[in-house]
């Protein structure tokens, strides 16, 4: 369902503690576009996009959401123009700077999923002391994956799988992961129009709940986001069973 389609829910309106989602992941799409909508460069999307992140991470953690993943640097934007991969770059640095010790003083861990050969020094430095320093905080678990790709994330786990000897199996290889330290994601948000996967995290979301949204990243706002939550709370969850087997078992539950 895109965002134009959810019922609106006004800030956590309809949605229950119970109904929140634990692990949200978002594909932060339509910076670009943004910033040509304003006449400016590519780069002044992605910096007004760090601002939206910012204010989503506080979102997920007044709605108690446990988990907050974000698509920011795919393995295949290598291939935009220089000046933008460039200017993601150093906005990369600039965001451990400053908002490392937000998230740290809020309680927020951090985890960088990706492939760290490759990346400038100062970035991969700077990656390592984040994740040391926010290690011990446990009120969010925010993962922004950069220079990430979900078949990337399947072969380098098979590999590290075949190193330590061990057959390959769905656990073996779940235990690899990138992201094997969190549950895998119940909802998946995908701004900017677009409905596509676009490589993110094709292991982890094969029993996600999906939404998108028309809002281009910097314009994403509380109340697209609470859609988004609404939305996710309306929807059964099967994992293969019926709705009759899901029914049972709620009612089971609640005996």
């Amino acid at each position: 369902m895109s965002d134009s389609q959810a019922k609106p829910s006004g800030q956590g309106v309809g949605v229950t503690v119970s109904q929140v989602p634990e692990h949200v992941a978002i594909v932060m799409d339509g910076n670009g576009r943004w910033a040509r909508q304003r006449l400016l460069p590519r780069v002044a999307g992605h910096r007004a996009g760090m601002e939206t992140l910012r204010r989503v991470v506080g979102w997920c953690i007044q709605r108690g959401v446990k988990v907050l993943t974000v698509f920011a640097f795919s393995s295949e934007n290598w291939s935009r123009p220089a000046d933008e991969v460039s200017g993601i770059l150093r906005l990369m640095v600039q965001a451990l700077m400053e908002e490392v010790p937000r998230l740290h003083d809020a309680g927020v861990r951090l985890h960088v999923p990706g492939e760290r050969s490759g990346l400038p020094a100062a970035l991969a430095d700077g990656i390592a002391e984040a994740e040391r320093r926010t290690a011990g905080n446990d009120r969010l678990v925010l993962n922004v994956c950069f220079n990430y790709g979900g078949r990337w994330d399947i072969v380098q786990a098979a590999r590290a799988v075949a190193a330590r000897g061990e057959s390959i199996t769905e656990a073996s290889l779940a235990s690899a992961l990138a992201l094997s330290h969190v549950p895998d994601p119940d909802l998946v948000i995908r701004t900017g129009g677009e409905q596509r996967i676009s490589n993110f995290l094709l292991w982890q979301i094969a029993y996600s709940e999906l939404v998108f949204s028309d809002r281009l990243w910097p314009a994403f706002d509380e109340a697209a986001f609470d859609r988004a939550l609404a939305d996710y709370a309306q929807r059964q969850r099967r994992f293969g069973r019926t709705p009759e087997q899901v029914q049972q078992a709620a009612a089971a539950a609640t005996v």
